[in-house]
């Protein structure tokens, strides 16, 4: 497994979950001197998306790109890829597959967090869920084409009313053909921290799922903060991951709390003592 960490290049997300917040050369550079193998970027958009500022550095500091997150998408214009409104929707599927165009140049997946949306009241979740299988598979076949898989994230229930526990997620994106055209789990621990009965056993059962379904992982704790910070078994969860074999990233989508430093640090701690000690 490898580690990563979360840069964000986006004003209006300065208080969100995510470690680097004082701009690309920056957190590159601190992910780098903490020993972090990748950086996951949070955009405000494809189009300002710094490809030519991120070549260099990351040849100089021998980091690659872990994903790339969609979310202010929502978070400046709410687009959604379920919204009601047919142009809303389009606008939202435009915005995800430039962002994959753009990942991709870097070999590395985009990430459909808060871009699903939410159902607008109870009796519109089976729409929503139909107009969400629609617009993951436009997008899983633009990913498809750069042999890149698309990552879609379960939510806490405050944050969508679509998916929120892994393996319901699972069966969704088996049932609709998803999961065979390339859409992957990115299994969050600290939504998994107030969804799951058990995030461990989830893990092996999501591991055990034909179609090699577990994409991505957000290292993160029950509080949203580096791991080791809040409640959550972290060597169970690792040694679940292990046994299924995953040997993909953990990624630190965490609150720069104490500090961003400081977050980095004990991120790096968590994997490195659980990798010394065979979790």
């Amino acid at each position: 497994m490898k580690s990563a960490v979360t840069i964000c290049l986006v004003p209006e997300a300065a208080k969100g979950p995510f470690v680097f917040h004082d701009g690309l050369k920056h957190g590159c550079q601190a992910a780098a001197e903490a020993g972090f193998a990748a950086v996951e970027i949070f955009p405000a958009d494809a189009y300002s998306f710094p490809a030519d500022a991120l070549r260099p550095l990351l040849a100089e500091l021998s980091l690659t790109v872990a994903a790339v997150g969609t979310g202010a998408g929502w978070v400046q214009q709410r687009l959604s890829l379920v919204a009601v409104d047919d142009d809303v929707r389009r606008q939202a599927v435009r915005f995800i597959g430039e962002i994959i165009d753009v990942a991709a140049e870097f070999g590395a997946p985009a990430i459909i967090g808060s871009m699903q949306g939410q159902a607008v009241n109870d009796d519109s979740r089976p729409e929503a869920i139909d107009r969400l299988a629609e617009g993951l598979a436009v997008l899983a076949a633009r990913a498809a084409r750069y042999g890149q898989p698309l990552l879609y994230e379960p939510l806490n229930r405050s944050e969508t009313n679509l998916f929120n526990q892994q393996l319901a997620a699972a069966d969704f994106l088996q049932e609709r053909g998803l999961a065979s055209a390339g859409v992957k789990l990115l299994c969050d621990l600290f939504h998994m921290s107030h969804e799951e009965e058990d995030i461990a056993a989830t893990l092996r059962r999501i591991g055990s799922l034909p179609g090699d379904l577990l994409g991505h992982v957000h290292w993160a704790d029950s509080t949203r903060q580096a791991m080791g910070f809040g409640q959550t078994d972290a060597a169970a969860a690792y040694a679940a991951l292990k046994d299924v074999g995953y040997d993909g990233y953990l990624s630190a989508e965490v609150f720069p709390q104490p500090s961003a430093a400081e977050a980095a640090r004990q991120t790096i701690a968590s994997i490195e003592s659980l990798y010394a000690a065979g979790a």
